[in-house]
């Protein structure tokens, strides 16, 4: 019947515009007649239509930071991410080591080997003068930053604390004590988020603790116990639940952020060996996380299941709660062990959540190659695990061994940047082919890149 309707309009369209065309005719036929009376010459117009391209790239950048020595100046790159132009190189602190931006993407901040913070907006009209810095305390030896809406947090084994930073550019405000036997390596949380978590290991080689720091009030909440060699933890973007890695015990810590308290029923998780990074795929109720291995043989990323119950489950389980939702029947399980490449150390999921890009260092004591001969070279990729199959479809050699990994979605194609600590070019993989596009000059070794939007 629709088809018969279809056919019915579109036979009245023709029909229609076969006596529209006879009237048109008809008409210019007078027309011709009544000009050609008053004897004036008519040229025809011609008027050109515009063609319509491809929607262009977003607005967004990477950045990237590199270091040409341990006692020179470090350098920001910013590159369009529409053209893979460097709009930016502004110099930096000395032999920068760290790199974060905030939530949003529009302010970066450093730590230097000099013990100091650069502190700057992202802006492509961005010059040196205007890279802030921060001098730190005697004695201090800080190894992160996490930049929240309040304050800047960093983790600072050199005084055993967490530093809260604040005002423009950042001083410090206040100490926060990790304990005694207990060295602050990570602070982990979401921009917006009522609360952050300060990771520590045990310096003995025991377990761990995090801290929950109130960053509106900045004070300790809670400290809880989580696994030895804790390294990295990433936070839900409903900020409901928090993952330790325990690089030691090859586990995952789990945190119930809204009661702030370990999780229930599940607050460990076994994942694959020296487990060193994490991300989220959020679309698929899934934590990706890098195991490093043994660091000479092949890693291995494992694909977790950390679903809640949704809405849709209240009326068939009372212990649903909306406001606080319990764990998923399936929540902490492993769906996938996926082989990797040699000494996986970063793992980036796109937005769109079909892909994870993971950074795969190789051999750090042997130079890279695209073939590698045991002893004496060693192979530096990136593998491209498909979420939806759970399997590698791409291997990528890279040109040096890892330090970072970015990764943008766009349409009709996004772009992976990788930087590494032993060459002075950024690599650009586009997502569509997954395969080298162009290389970025930094001037510098490079030590991580930072995109501003996914």
């Amino acid at each position: 019947m629709q088809l018969a309707e279809a056919q019915w309009a579109g036979s009245g369209r023709r029909r229609d515009s076969r006596r529209v065309v006879r009237v048109a005719a008809a008409g210019l036929a007078v027309c011709v007649g009544a000009i050609a009376g008053c004897g004036n010459t008519y040229r025809p117009v011609v008027s050109t239509i515009g063609i319509v391209g491809p929607a262009g790239q977003p607005t967004k950048y990477a950045v990237a930071v590199s270091s040409p020595s341990p006692t020179s100046n470090g350098l920001l790159t910013m590159v369009d991410f529409s053209g893979d132009t460097v709009l930016v190189t502004a110099t930096l602190g000395v032999n920068p080591y760290y790199f974060i931006l905030n939530g949003s993407g529009t302010t970066g901040y450093t730590l230097n080997s000099d013990k100091t913070m650069n502190s700057f907006d992202v802006s492509p009209s961005l010059i040196t003068s205007q890279v802030l810095q921060s001098t730190l305390l005697p004695g201090t030896n800080p190894v992160s930053v996490f930049p929240s809406t309040v304050s800047t947090y960093i983790a600072d084994p050199g005084v055993g604390a967490v530093d809260q930073m604040t005002g423009t550019p950042p001083a410090l405000r206040e100490a926060l004590p990790v304990g005694t036997g207990y060295s602050p390596i990570y602070v982990v949380g979401i921009s917006g988020a009522p609360r952050a978590y300060a990771i520590s290991q045990g310096t003995g080689g025991g377990p761990g603790q995090v801290q929950a720091i109130e960053t509106s009030a900045n004070t300790i909440s809670a400290t809880l116990p989580v696994g030895r060699g804790p390294v990295y933890g990433v936070m839900t973007v409903d900020d409901r639940r928090v993952f330790i890695l325990n690089q030691t015990d090859g586990t995952v810590s789990v945190i119930n952020s809204q009661t702030n308290e370990l999780d229930t029923p599940v607050n460990t998780i076994t994942v694959g060996p020296r487990p060193v990074w994490a991300d989220l795929a959020s679309g698929l109720d899934e934590l990706v996380v890098a195991n490093e291995g043994n660091g000479t043989s092949p890693g291995s990323v494992s694909i977790v299941n950390i679903p809640l119950c949704s809405a849709s489950a209240i009326p068939t389980n009372p212990n649903c709660d909306a406001s606080n939702p319990a764990d998923a029947t399936t929540f902490g399980q492993i769906v996938a062990t996926v082989p990797v490449g040699i000494n996986p150390i970063m793992v980036s999921v796109l937005s769109d959540y079909t892909r994870a890009y993971v950074a795969n260092a190789g051999v750090a004591s042997l130079p890279c190659a695209a073939v590698a001969v045991a002893g004496v070279s060693t192979t530096c990729t990136v593998s491209v695990v498909n979420l939806l199959s759970d399997t590698v479809t791409a291997t990528i050699p890279i040109n040096g061994h890892p330090a970072y990994i970015a990764t943008a979605d766009a349409t009709p194609t996004g772009k992976v940047y990788v930087v590494c600590k032993d060459s002075q070019v950024m690599t650009v993989i586009e997502t569509d082919t997954d395969s080298v596009d162009t290389t970025i000059p930094l001037q510098g070794f490079g030590v991580s890149v930072r995109m501003t939007s996914p």
